[in-house]
């Protein structure tokens, strides 16, 4: 049994995916928000899952802070820590300590569009598609091993709410998918690169959604 943590800074709807997907092996061990009114919170609670809420405002500097954070997350002893919608950037001590065992959900296709409002410039670019990566974390923003991504087209008249809810659409499908594969022990990292061993598409864009195999 994996256990795993995720952290949260909204209302937390790929936490709420990677939940229902009941993945066999895993075990959410908590959900951890820097947000005391994080939605999520009440989600996760209502389905027995341990809480914490560790307040970036109360801390004086960002060390402090992950500082705190880290220790929050190392008392649940996780396999796999997962950001899902996070909204914080995390030292480079901090992702050290969780090197090879901290995921993202970033709203693009990375490399493009690292950091914020994606949508926002995604439309302002003109690209003709748009989507989503889940990637392991480096120190480096937005620029870890890609293991899995999904690409959506770029409609005519799409407004950055419409685009928005295309891609968090695709997120809820691939965010699982992603965890299931490390819990399956079925994801090495070469280099910069994940691969998903016995999986037909992995690192690549995949629309419709991934099928397991």
């Amino acid at each position: 049994m994996k256990s795993i943590v995720i952290l949260i800074s909204g209302r937390g709807s790929n936490m709420e995916a990677i939940v229902r997907a009941a993945i066999p092996g895993a075990r959410i061990a908590a959900v951890i928000s820097n947000r005391p009114n994080a939605g999520g919170l009440a989600f996760a609670a209502a389905h027995g899952i341990a809480t914490a809420v560790v307040d970036h405002t109360t801390y004086t500097d960002r060390a402090a802070f992950d500082a705190a954070l880290a220790g929050a997350i190392d008392s649940h002893t996780p396999d796999l820590v997962v950001l899902a919608g996070f909204m914080r950037v995390l030292t480079a001590d901090f992702v050290r300590h969780y090197e090879g065992r901290l995921i993202n959900i970033h709203p693009s296709l990375l490399p493009s569009f690292t950091g914020l409002h994606t949508h926002r410039r995604a439309l302002a670019a003109g690209v003709r598609v748009h989507g989503t990566t889940v990637h392991f974390v480096t120190a480096e923003l937005d620029c870890g091993p890609i293991i899995i991504q999904a690409v959506v087209p770029v409609m005519a008249g799409d407004t950055e709410e419409t685009l928005t809810a295309r891609v968090l659409a695709q997120e809820h499908r691939i965010f699982p998918q992603a965890v299931r594969w490390i819990v399956e022990e079925r994801v090495r990292i070469e280099g910069n690169m994940a691969r998903v061993a016995g999986a037909r598409e992995s690192g690549v864009m995949i629309s419709p959604p991934p099928e397991d195999v």
